[in-house]
């Protein structure tokens, strides 16, 4: 009687837990599948790896794809495969083993042994361009660290010709603010990808101004003459506002353009942007010059007559 009674425990026991042990099994949370890299497109020069299931004689385990695109294999010979990735070719293998009667049913696996080009190359405003590896998950910002990171005339903006679609470059705006680079796009780097850091426009400010110079500016957004004035300190006292001038390049040679900032000031002109290789000089004033290099003599004179005042006694 014993036995039976911790046997119907046992039995209760089990069933109490089993629906606890189902809902823990239903609400077990799924893990988020991994992004998958994108496929890389077999080129020439490349090796493969061309394995026919259970057929060893029709199988090439070094096969290196030639400068037409091409692969030589056992049988079938030559076959096109530039411009596929390792699933499209062996699902071509497969087609060709099937439409020349060698096989009913084949079973093709094509892996990628060796890239001819094993690393990316990045060019540009970067320290040292060249070409860098990639192996394993190497992205964007990696590749630029490896050469050195950023030349101080780096513009905003990269552009990465992939290998795998090479007629769709993507471009990346790079992320200036270090709050804000969690959220700055750095996709992976694939072998054969080629990078280029753009260079930033230079517009530059001379004559009257406080610090003249030329300026870096992003060569993707509109600036305007008043925006690039405020880079160089403004301008000074002496400056001829009527008469600035602006240089800029254009076919043939350059065409020079008078502004009036004082209109610009007063809102009575449209203010322009400037343009990457722009000149913008500020001309003296020869009255201005010579009213203010006045009225520093005269304060001059007064602060001697202080001092001599003061070293006499005499007021």
């Amino acid at each position: 009687m014993a036995k039976t009674n911790s046997v119907l425990w046992a039995v209760l026991w089990c069933v109490c837990l089993t629906p606890g042990l189902s809902a823990l099994t239903q609400t077990k949370p799924s893990m988020p599948e991994a992004a998958a890299a994108p496929a890389i497109v077999i080129g020439p020069g490349d090796v493969l790896d061309v394995e026919v299931f259970d057929t060893p004689e029709l199988s090439q385990p070094t096969a290196r794809v030639s400068q037409a695109g091409q692969v030589n294999l056992p049988v079938l010979g030559q076959v096109q495969i530039a411009g596929l990735n390792a699933d499209q070719a062996a699902r071509r293998i497969e087609s060709q083993l099937r439409g020349r009667g060698i096989m009913l049913q084949p079973h093709v696996t094509v892996t990628v042994v060796e890239y001819a080009t094993q690393g990316a190359t990045i060019l540009g405003e970067v320290r040292t361009p060249g070409v860098y590896p990639t192996f394993g998950d190497r992205r964007l910002l990696d590749v630029i660290a490896m050469a050195g990171g950023f030349q101080p005339s780096a513009g905003k903006i990269v552009t990465i010709a992939h290998r795998s679609d090479p007629q769709h470059p993507q471009i990346i705006r790079l992320v200036q603010k270090a709050q804000a680079l969690g959220r700055q796009e750095n996709p992976v780097v694939q072998p054969g990808d080629t990078i280029v850091v753009g260079r930033a426009g230079i517009v530059y400010i001379l004559g009257a101004v406080n610090k003249a110079g030329g300026f870096l500016i992003d060569n993707n957004e509109h600036i305007s003459l008043m925006q690039a004035l405020t880079l160089a300190g403004g301008w000074n006292q002496a400056a001829a506002l009527s008469k600035a001038r602006l240089v800029r390049a254009v076919p043939g040679g350059h065409e020079q353009i008078t502004l009036d900032l004082k209109r610009i000031l007063e809102g009575k002109q449209a203010d322009i942007n400037v343009e990457d290789g722009d000149i913008v000089y500020l001309p003296m004033s020869l009255g201005k010059t010579l009213a203010y290099r006045g009225m520093e003599a005269i304060i001059a004179a007064a602060q001697t007559a202080v001092v001599y005042s003061s070293s006499t006694g005499t007021f």
